[in-house]
């Protein structure tokens, strides 16, 4: 691994402008982390990785490469790119056992955030770094989550979340409060009354999207996000119909074919997947089959009803009439993204949202109401984890001006 890894931190040119590192969206010093790893500073290439980004571990194993720092590479002109993420993988993992650093001196000042996905960990890490207290309330019982709840192990090993919880939480004093959802027993105005200067809201996109077609309540239909949730306990029987080709589709087919599915079907409504190329072809390898063009019309009990889809220019899918037809299926997975769940909202007075239920927030994080800000996917819809951390750094540098001209 170790020598793989240097032949690829050989290839790289040590661009004076790198087009890699401005393909990346939270702008990872590629060169200069790849200069330091040749000269022997392991070390000290790590500690930049996890200061630009908290979450390097994680984004070097599902960022989108292809299209992001890979895909920018000047080398992938004419032929392979450097394979960063193969040499971020290993400098942040080998590192990150040596993060033991204690807390920050305390500035005396409690911050609240809420959800324990990539951007309220970023935020979290980053204030826990400036000396606030950080208290995380999450949901669930673990931290992470869509990394830990939507994305399979096969591609993101729990245990680096569990390294993470270790090394960026406990190590940095951060508090966490598994299994607590804000808006039941607790609600945002309870924080603020017990001291906390600045909330943070990060809960995703949990709620999700239907299809709004007959047949999607019966009993072997199922959403993609509920069953990367918790995949074991579900039974889907040997033939499976996945409905939207995303990357989430991409990660329900793979699991479902690892949990003994024999036949998976996709279906898209275009002529392409909407997942990346690298997602796509793993899909292809391990046994998927893709069918394109087609809208489902109606589920039933023995599968569903795909009719051919008529692209209008507007955006809009229409069925073309007389071309439905049965496509057999044990159980139907309904991946076409996620909202918002909105316990919060509608338990908290002054929280504007979008027309798609989305919190209202400017590009610094600010809500409708003081002390009260948000990032990642539950203020821009579904994205990928490193645009939410990129965002959510942007948001956390304005929380802390924000809670420094309490003082004054």
């Amino acid at each position: 691994m170790a020598q793989h890894v240097l032949d690829e931190a050989h290839r790289c040119l040590n661009c004076k402008i790198p087009q890699c590192q401005k393909g990346c969206p939270i702008h990872t010093p590629i060169p200069k982390v790849i200069q330091l790893l040749l000269n022997g500073k392991l070390d000290e290439a790590g500690w930049m990785l996890f200061e630009n980004n908290p979450l390097t571990t994680v984004c070097s194993l599902v960022c989108n490469h292809e299209n992001q720092c890979e895909g920018h590479c000047v080398l992938g002109n004419k032929g392979a790119p450097v394979h960063f993420s193969t040499i971020e993988q290993y400098i942040s993992s080998t590192y990150s056992s040596k993060m033991v650093k204690g807390p920050a001196p305390s500035n005396g000042m409690r911050v609240a955030i809420i959800g324990a996905g990539p951007a309220g960990l970023t935020i979290a890490v980053i204030l826990a770094r400036k000396g606030y207290q950080v208290t995380i309330f999450e949901g669930k019982d673990k931290i992470g989550g869509v990394l830990r709840y939507g994305i399979p192990e096969f591609r993101l090993p729990k245990s680096i979340l569990d390294d993470f919880e270790y090394h960026h939480l406990i190590l940095k004093g951060i508090k966490v409060r598994p299994n607590t959802s804000i808006g039941g027993a607790v609600g945002i105005d309870d924080l603020f009354r017990d001291g906390y200067k600045a909330v943070f809201i990060g809960t995703g996109v949990w709620q999700p999207n239907a299809l709004h077609i007959t047949g999607e309540t019966l009993g072997h239909v199922h959403f993609a996000i509920n069953y990367l949730n918790n995949p074991d306990s579900y039974h889907l029987g040997e033939r499976v119909i996945v409905i939207g080709a995303g990357n989430a589709a991409m990660d329900v087919s793979r699991t479902a074919l690892r949990k003994g599915v024999r036949y998976l079907q996709c279906f898209s409504r275009d002529d392409k997947v909407a997942a990346s190329q690298h997602e796509f072809q793993y899909a292809v390898l391990e046994g998927v089959e893709f069918i394109y063009n087609k809208t489902p019309v109606e589920i039933v009990d023995e599968g569903v009803l795909f009719a051919d889809a008529l692209h209008g220019e507007d955006g809009t899918v229409r069925a073309v009439p007389g071309s439905e037809k049965l496509y057999p299926a044990d159980s139907v997975i309904i991946s076409i993204s996620q909202g918002p769940r909105n316990r919060i909202v509608s338990s908290t007075h002054g929280i504007d949202t979008t027309a798609r239920g989305l919190i209202a927030a400017d590009e610094r994080g600010f809500t409708s109401r003081p002390g009260i800000f948000a990032s990642g996917d539950v203020v821009n819809g579904a994205r990928t984890v490193v645009e939410a951390v990129a965002h959510s750094k942007i948001v956390a540098e304005a929380m802390d001006e924000y809670m420094q001209s309490l003082k004054d």
